[in-house]
């Protein structure tokens, strides 16, 4: 809404710069002593006055006229000058027959050099007006780039988390289908926490960014999940420091990477794994997530690839450049590092 814009941006920048403009002619004439003459400083206030309005009715021919998707040559700026310029100079000659003696305009030697004053007033009024016009689409074309690449970037966002949450769920399915057959009762405890992570993915979808702790709780609900289907083989540890509930995260960021860490350190492994989510805020500011789970990376995983590829560039769309992720191998443990910036 305007009341919200700067104040800069609320004038109207065109009628300040007319009636400043115009407004200068009689203080010149006074300057230049034209308060001693009668009716001059009458004359010279018509001239002003008439200067704003027929500049006016100007204005407005050339704005319908860009308006339409007309151009604005130099052709018609120039026959503006002179129509204007003659126009305002009969004018001027009227303002003197009403309001000044009747001896100080005597014959028609002044008129050439009451046409080239007018003529020169008017193209100094062009010049002007041309490059506030071309400001002003240099403006609106920056603005409206501005507004495409952002309009792409959130086109981007939604298709990279739209390219997660099918993803999730077909595993998700594949984990509900096989235990189907083993325990009945574990399945339907399954289908009630896939139903809240769905909910969750559904409603974090509308978003950028949501607050670590709706991340965490989606994401232990699908451990839970989990949990049903591999029991003892799969250990999970949660550790958020404190004050981290509210920094923001791409919705599933945290959910793809936990869900890495099963597929390749709990499923393919015959004792299982550890899974280790840890959230500090570090000295310089910077908030670290790591997911760490036993094992190697997987050279040939071409869906974690995937995975992190996706994760990447959401979290560079939606924090900036310097949020990052990390995959690293250390001592047996494979650690996946979100670093997030200060502001997130």
């Amino acid at each position: 809404m305007s009341h919200h814009r700067p104040l800069l941006a609320r004038l109207n920048w065109y009628w300040i710069f007319q009636l400043a403009g115009w407004g200068f002619l009689p203080l010149f004439a006074a300057a230049m002593g034209a308060t001693r003459m009668p009716g001059l400083m009458w004359v010279m206030c018509w001239g002003a006055a008439s200067g704003i309005v027929i500049s006016d009715v100007w204005h407005r021919l050339i704005k319908r006229r860009v308006g339409s998707g007309r151009r604005v040559g130099w052709k018609m700026v120039l026959g503006g000058v002179l129509v204007l310029g003659t126009f305002h100079t009969a004018v001027q000659y009227l303002g003197f027959l009403m309001f000044a003696s009747s001896g100080m305009v005597r014959g028609f030697g002044w008129l050439p050099s009451a046409l080239m004053s007018w003529w020169s007033i008017y193209l100094v009024w062009h010049i002007f007006y041309m490059g506030v016009l071309s400001l002003r689409r240099a403006n609106r074309a920056e603005a409206e780039a501005l507004r495409l690449e952002v309009a792409a970037k959130d086109a981007e966002l939604r298709a990279l988390q739209a390219q997660v949450n099918p993803h999730f769920f077909f595993n998700s399915m594949n984990s509900v289908r096989a235990l189907i057959y083993e325990d009945q009762n574990a399945a339907a405890q399954m289908i009630d926490q896939l139903a809240s992570v769905m909910r969750y993915a559904l409603q974090s979808g509308h978003h950028d960014t949501v607050p670590l702790s709706a991340e965490i709780e989606a994401v232990q609900a699908y451990l839970a999940i989990e949990k049903i289907r591999f029991e003892e083989r799969m250990r999970v540890s949660v550790e958020i420091g404190a004050g981290l509930e509210l920094v923001r995260i791409p919705p599933m960021a945290l959910q793809t990477l936990v869900e890495n860490a099963v597929k390749y350190g709990v499923e393919i492994s015959a004792t299982g794994s550890e899974i280790r989510i840890v959230a500090r805020r570090l000295d310089d500011g910077t908030v670290h997530i790591e997911i760490a789970n036993l094992g190697a990376i997987v050279p040939f995983a071409n869906s974690t690839k995937v995975g992190l590829v996706n994760t990447r560039k959401r979290l560079a769309l939606a924090l900036g450049a310097t949020a990052q992720l990390d995959l690293s191998e250390n001592s047996g443990w494979v650690r996946a590092t979100l670093t997030l910036p200060e502001a997130a």
